[in-house]
């Protein structure tokens, strides 16, 4: 047993992919190839920077000495020069052109870039074979009608699968957000101090045109278009902040479906998936809590209020930089990342595993149906020869008596029996019964749904086919 803190979102919640992603030998080695890349670009424009230095380099540059690095760290209290140090005990050759000309931020920042952009394609991954088990599922149940509701007040029937293709939309979106962020990315590059490039300037005899390729060159060691054009110290923090609210984004789309499925499940229409030796209650063991989605929705209250953090740290910094938004940093934007990949993790677990009950599903909406109907009766009485403002106001009546009885005394809707008995309606009872076919009143629901599919969601399953397939697993 430890007795020290862990944070559940790494031990209980994130998978493994994204714990390594935000994990320090994921950050320190990162560190070690933005010098590899600053060093060879300084020697590629003409820097006395030799091959064997950076050779050195690359050799060392996953096999970190940490001790080294955090005894060092302790004496200067300066993470970067600590590693800095470190890096240069085990690279002597090399020691005198690690960091050359750069600033703290030159790794930190850049890193903090990388690391981000990756987790969203691993985010962007999960939310894909996400929306590929939704598909499925609304093309299972695009024919099956339900109780739709506004209010949680029954409503006009929808399908299920219409349903689904919902949650589907939302996802949509918030995968158009991570393909905008990543199309957009960008490297902090070599700004220095104060985003002026001060230091290369000198480096390179005021050579404007090879500062300028510095970024450049480093950008593409590092697998990037282009750098930032300007900047101060550090990158503007509303990148941040608009990474965090595609995150929110994500956690509002993940709610809404937890939601929906507590609700069904509630409703004992739907049920997200419950293992054979799963417990519900420590008191009552006749439950089935919906525990997964009501988890989904607890960390996405965490993320939507997380995102607050940078939006606070964007518009407060002062100049060309201030040093508040590191702790602040450090935790809110891995949090929300590792809180997010959580989510889905819950959320491909759920989505694969539904289950659907639909006799269920067809009690409760021929429960209501009659007084859905009520408005074709009304047509068809009047086409017989019927005044409508009286029969509008017969059934009015009907239907008033029928929810009383309902509501007050338990008993069964007898809408129907009652409009049947009424001499003011030609409809037979056995008439009344034949309007009572579901699909009648569901609208476009199936042709949404194929055409949503068709035009949309598999053109690009398709295209990203190579992305499908991806299993996770989930500890609780």
């Amino acid at each position: 047993m430890k007795h020290t803190y862990e944070s559940p979102l790494s031990n209980r919640y994130a998978s493994n992919e994204m714990n390594y992603i935000f994990s320090p030998e994921k950050k320190f080695t990162t560190w070690r190839k933005l010098w590899v890349a600053l060093a060879e670009s300084e020697k590629e424009l003409g820097l006395p920077i030799r091959d064997e230095q950076i050779e050195q380099m690359k050799q060392f540059q996953e096999d970190i000495n940490y001790e080294t690095a955090i005894q060092r760290e302790k004496e200067v209290r300066h993470d970067v020069m600590s590693h800095v140090y470190a890096y240069g005990i085990q690279c002597p050759k090399a020691k005198g052109i690690i960091h050359l000309g750069a600033t703290s931020c030159y790794v930190g920042d850049n890193t903090d870039l990388i690391i981000m952009h990756e987790a969203l394609r691993l985010i962007r991954r999960k939310i894909i074979n996400i929306i590929k088990q939704l598909s499925d599922f609304s093309l299972t149940y695009k024919s099956l009608p339900t109780l739709a509701f506004t209010h949680f007040q029954p409503a006009q029937p929808t399908t299920l699968g219409k349903r689904a293709a919902l949650w589907m939309q939302d996802l949509m979106m918030d995968l158009e957000e991570i393909d905008f962020l990543l199309a957009h990315k960008k490297l902090l590059g070599c700004k220095g101090t104060t985003g002026t490039q001060a230091s290369f300037m000198k480096l390179f005899d005021q050579d404007n045109e090879k500062v300028k390729q510095l970024d450049a060159l480093i950008a593409k060691k590092m697998g990037y278009a282009a750098c930032y054009p300007v900047s101060s110290q550090t990158y503007s923090r509303k990148i941040d902040t608009s990474i965090l609210n595609t995150l929110s984004a994500i956690a509002q789309s993940a709610h809404k479906f937890s939601n929906d499925i507590r609700l069904m499940q509630h409703l004992k229409e739907v049920e997200e998936p419950f293992e054979k030796h799963q417990i519900g209650s420590s008191a009552m063991a006749y439950k089935r809590n919906p525990m997964r989605s009501e988890r989904m929705a607890s960390l996405a209250n965490y993320v939507i209020s997380d995102a607050l953090n940078p939006a606070i740290t964007a518009s407060t910094q002062w100049l060309e930089r201030t040093l508040d938004d590191s702790a602040n940093k450090r935790i809110a934007i891995p949090e929300a990342f590792l809180a997010v990949d959580g989510i889905l993790n819950l959320y491909l677990n759920v989505s694969k595993n539904l289950v659907v009950y639909p006799n269920v599903i067809h009690k409760h909406l021929m429960e209501e149906l009659p007084f859905m109907a009520t408005e074709t009766i009304l047509m068809d009485a009047v086409k017989a020869g019927g005044d409508r403002q009286e029969l509008h106001e017969r059934i009015r009546i009907h239907s008033m008596q029928a929810a009383s009885l309902v509501k007050e005394e338990g008993k069964r809707n007898d809408l129907l029996e009652r409009i049947a008995a009424d001499p003011a309606f030609p409809q037979s009872l056995e008439d009344l019964y034949t309007i009572m076919e579901p699909s009648v009143f569901i609208g476009r629901s199936i042709q949404q749904v194929e055409e949503y599919n068709t035009e949309y969601i598999l053109p690009m399953l398709e295209k990203e086919k190579a992305s499908l397939g991806m299993n996770t697993s989930i500890c609780v």
